[in-house]
């Protein structure tokens, strides 16, 4: 089994996610060191906040390049909550801002109202069922592959992202009668926009799946 690396940039939820490794016997590093980044089997971008303080944080202390090497070069990424947004071009929360640009499409504010004009809550907190995206009738061949249609994960979070290309949205939940896209992915990239590692066995079936992509 290799060895998880979860980057530190001063926005992580840490101890959860490597408690959520941890189930599973992984050996993982909390780093914010760029030589790190470079040398890992497996990546996790952890995070809670505002975007413009999460890139700030990755790029204070040099990790912006790093982490998108290791995604050309096909290393397993996930992307948690904040992580997942990061990964997109570009945010409008609090102006607009650069992400990585690892998985095409940009981020922006969920709708203070349904699909009908009454009003709703914003932050989308609560546990919400995911089902398959991106025309897919099932998550077969894909990270969630573990997954049935329908199986519910935990959701806090004010800001949606829109992956450009349909087929980028691996999962969906819906929200105020409209679909949020719950998870993401481009390449070795993963996003989700729930919180894995706080969503009991179903966020540990993915981290699951993660690890065995990390494996092959």
């Amino acid at each position: 089994m290799k060895k998880v690396t979860i980057i530190d940039y001063g926005l992580s939820n840490l101890l959860s996610v490597q408690h959520a490794f941890a189930h599973f016997g992984a050996e993982t590093l909390v780093t914010g060191k760029a030589e790190d980044v470079l040398a890992a089997d497996a990546l996790v971008l952890p995070g809670v906040g505002a975007f413009k303080d999460g890139m700030a944080g990755l790029e204070k202390l040099g990790l912006i390049e790093p982490i998108r090497q290791k995604a050309a070069a096909g290393t397993p990424l996930l992307g948690i909550c904040l992580g997942m947004q990061m990964l997109f071009d570009e945010s409008e929360e609090f102006g607009l801002h650069k992400g990585l640009g690892l998985i095409p499409g940009r981020v922006v504010k969920i709708p203070a109202t349904d699909v009908d004009g009454h009003p709703q809550k914003v932050p989308h907190i609560s546990w919400d069922p995911l089902y398959p995206g991106g025309g897919r009738t099932d998550f077969s061949g894909t990270a969630l592959a573990a997954l049935k249609p329908g199986e519910e994960c935990y959701f806090i979070h004010s800001y949606e992202a829109k992956p450009t290309d349909e087929t980028g949205c691996l999962a969906f939940t819906v929200y105020g009668g409209r679909r949020i896209c719950a998870a993401a992915t481009h390449g070795s990239v993963l996003g989700c926009q729930f919180h894995p590692e706080k969503s009991g066995e179903v966020g540990l079936k993915i981290i699951e799946e993660f690890m065995k992509s990390a494996d092959r």
